[in-house]
């Protein structure tokens, strides 16, 4: 068995699955290092089964909904967790599996191994030594907790996944993506949930404006929101914890505490200083705009990286570099400025270009214009339900380009994928205005802006 390959990937995941196989696909011989799981974060512990906790709730929701339209529901349904953790295992195992096949018939060589730098093109892995003239590093990252004391008596979002029934009382201390997202979640499936954030705000990177909704939303569905609240010591309290803060004010105390404070990229094994790859202060690799290290034949994607840590920024970067390395397309090229999300809060919030506060800060607040709507939805008006879905445009210059289009409210994630092909298209606000509206959708708000 020869160890010598055109290409060796360090990962996995999304991002060293999508390169993996497209440079196969091009011919390349590759071998893909992979200790874990096939999938990575995303497919096991991350999207994917989230995504799957976040549709249960969705329907608890429109459970309790449909009392109000008249249909018979029962005041409590219950959930057969384990059941629907089973279901969550059987499509993870089906995704794995699909990778596995694909590898498989492609010649890609996995290897059950970490792999550590030896030098500039040579990787150990186990017992063997593998070379190649391109490696990609596609290791993603970890969730952390903070190094302070009682620190331990917390879950991550990994111990989330292990859970077996809905906590009674949690405490979520952290307010980016997962904080959010998983606070829905068990508020959704019936905890009670409290989310403790540092700033003034959840999604501090997002619209200032959505962060004002999306507070609203939770306060609505009963989760507490505690913003400016630094956690300083956790306890042990009976069979649960009592988290102690910074300020003076009360203890609080939880059956169980979720860390969500944040994720730093795994590469401390990776032997990288022997070959000089630089990294910024937090860990991460930087890299280009092509996905090229500092040192030449190195490359790197996802959540390793300063760049997004999105499964589809990862998988889209780690094609395009595929195809400038073996084929012959320029290949897809990250913009910074045109990356659309979706934090699963509930209800959905999301965003694509640059807020506001960005806008003016590149282009003079003079030169912006923001547009927004606020309304009920039909589904909550005719259910009683005061919930608002807010939409907004951030434009600049006198034609209006649309640089920005962030939304909070039901139905806004499927919403927002055309409307960051517009953005990518260069669409003006004169180009939304002369789009015929579909009657009767929330989408229909933002070409009626006028």
């Amino acid at each position: 068995m020869s160890d010598a390959f055109d290409l060796i990937v360090l990962g996995g995941g999304s991002g060293g699955i999508a390169g993996a196989i497209r440079a196969a696909r091009h011919g390349a011989r590759v071998a893909m290092l992979e200790p874990g799981n096939l999938g990575g974060t995303c497919v096991h512990v991350g999207c994917v089964p989230k995504k799957i906790m976040w549709l249960a709730a969705d329907i608890a929701q429109t459970l309790a909904y449909a009392r109000t339209y008249g249909f018979a529901v029962p005041d409590a349904v219950p959930l057969d967790w384990s059941a629907l953790v089973a279901r969550r295992q059987g499509y993870i195992d089906n995704a794995r599996n699909a990778y596995l096949r694909r590898c498989h018939e492609l010649g890609i060589e996995l290897v059950p191994e970490y792999g550590r730098f030896d030098g500039p093109g040579r990787i150990v892995a186990g017992t063997r030594t593998l070379t190649a003239p391109h490696v990609l590093i596609a290791t993603g990252g970890h969730s952390v907790l903070p190094a302070l004391p009682g620190a331990a008596l917390g879950i991550d979002s990994n111990g989330f996944f292990a859970l077996r029934a809905a906590p009674r009382r949690v405490a979520i201390v952290g307010g980016g993506y997962i904080g959010v997202e998983l606070a829905g979640v068990l508020r959704g499936l019936g905890s009670t949930v409290d989310l403790f954030v540092r700033g003034q705000r959840a999604l501090p990177s997002f619209d200032a404006e959505l962060g004002t909704h999306l507070a609203d939303s939770m306060r609505a569905q009963g989760i507490g929101l505690h913003v400016a609240s630094e956690v300083r010591a956790v306890e042990r309290d009976g069979d649960g914890v009592r988290l102690q803060f910074s300020d003076d004010r009360a203890a609080h105390r939880a059956d169980v505490l979720l860390w969500a404070i944040g994720r730093a990229p795994s590469a401390g094994a990776l032997g990288l200083d022997r070959v000089g790859v630089r990294r910024s202060d937090s860990g991460h690799i930087v890299v280009d705009a092509l996905q090229a290290t500092n040192v030449p034949g190195i490359h790197a994607v996802g959540d390793v990286t300063t760049q997004p840590a999105l499964t589809p920024a990862a998988t889209a970067t780690a094609r395009g570099l595929a195809d400038r390395l073996f084929g012959t397309a320029p290949g897809f090229v990250l913009d910074p400025d045109q990356v659309p999300t979706v934090v699963f809060s509930h209800p959905p919030t999301a965003s694509v270009g640059l807020s506001e506060d960005d806008a003016c800060a590149r282009f003079g607040r003079g030169a912006v214009h923001a547009h927004r709507r606020s309304f009920r939805p039909m589904r909550g008006a005719i259910g009683g339900d005061e919930a608002r879905t807010f939409l907004k445009l951030v434009c600049v210059g006198d034609d209006e380009r649309v640089l920005g289009v962030h939304m909070h409210g039901a139905q806004v994630d499927e919403m927002l994928q055309g409307f960051a092909v517009a953005l990518r298209a260069g669409a003006r606000k004169a180009d939304f205005d002369a789009t015929l509206a579909i009657h009767p959708t929330a989408a229909e708000e933002l070409v009626l802006m006028h």
